[in-house]
């Protein structure tokens, strides 16, 4: 966990005044148009929003003083005991897993918030069988328990292992009867349409969870967890909330006194610096992702003669 009051230079109990005046010393001493370094200003920045917020600050600060802060009694109960009978860890385990599948966005479809629909194909509970397979029995291996005890050793040296039952596969009953539907699967595989909103800013790597919207598997539905993979098109990317896009320029464009600059809101008109250096990026304040800044890479690219 990041100390944002190290990365300002105060200290804890330091005033709402004192962070704000840290923050513009440093954000003028590390600024990128001023030859600083880009990743610093950036965790300067990162560590203003949340000191700059007093609501922010208190959760910070929660969070960095109690490290079991915010935690559920569940999750406590498996640091305390590594997970192990843990009940709520054997219920999660029983339930039905969830479903995972990679959603591809582009960096403005993350900008925009848009719309998008996906087909998935998904395991429905068999409707002809009720998800039961076909006509059960009670499995004669293992009366229905869905596993064996098996005993080794003898006197004071006794241990049981307990295997699944190979007869039943661990289910306790086997199939008399196969349902014609789904030959005996209890689940139908079929392909299913989602409309889906896109949170603004959201980031490759990041889950959106649909609730049950998952495959049918013992006796429930999972959830559909779409993961997310932002890839570069058009010339933008994304870096955390700033918005970056490669500018191409050619030897007529690079003199003139303004650059065209493509944005998802609009074209942007910005005003072409005296000297054009490739190696700095140039800033428009405000214009990435939640209040971010959108950052333009120059590149020059030319016929010779």
């Amino acid at each position: 966990m990041k100390n944002y009051y190290e990365i300002l230079g105060i200290e804890e109990q330091a005033s709402q005044d004192d962070i704000k005046k840290a923050y513009r010393k440093l954000a003028i001493q590390h600024h990128p148009d001023k030859g600083g370094d880009e990743n610093k200003f950036k965790e300067i920045n990162e560590a203003y929003e949340v000191l700059g917020d007093e609501n922010k600050r208190k959760e910070f600060n929660n969070r960095k003083n109690n490290p079991y802060g915010g935690s559920t009694f569940e999750d406590l109960f498996s640091n305390m005991f590594g997970g192990g009978g843990n009940p709520f860890q054997q219920r999660r385990q029983n339930a039905a897993p969830s479903k995972i599948i990679k959603l591809v966005l582009t960096p403005v479809d993350s900008y925009l918030g848009v719309e998008k629909k996906i087909t998935y194909f998904k395991n429905n509970h068999c409707q002809g069988c009720n998800g039961s397979g076909g006509e059960q029995q009670k499995c004669s291996g293992c009366n229905g328990l869905g596993y064996k005890l098996k005993t080794f050793g003898s006197g004071f040296l006794v241990q049981q292992i307990r295997t699944s039952c190979d007869i039943c596969a661990g289910r306790g009953y086997t199939l008399v009867h196969k349902c014609y539907f789904c030959s005996g699967n209890g689940v139908r595989s079929e392909a299913q349409e989602l409309n889906i909103k896109i949170p603004v800013g959201i980031d490759n790597g990041q889950f959106l969870k649909m609730e049950r919207m998952g495959d049918f598997v013992n006796g429930e539905y999972g959830d559909l967890m779409l993961q997310i993979e932002l890839q570069p098109k058009d010339g933008y990317e994304k870096i955390n909330n700033d918005l970056v896009y490669n500018l191409y320029l050619d030897l007529n464009t690079i003199q003139k006194n303004t650059f065209s600059i493509p944005h998802p809101h609009g074209e942007l008109k910005m005003t072409a610096p005296k000297t054009v250096d490739t190696s700095k990026p140039l800033r428009l304040r405000g214009k990435g992702y939640n209040g971010g800044d959108m950052y333009v890479k120059l590149h020059l690219k030319f016929e010779r003669v």
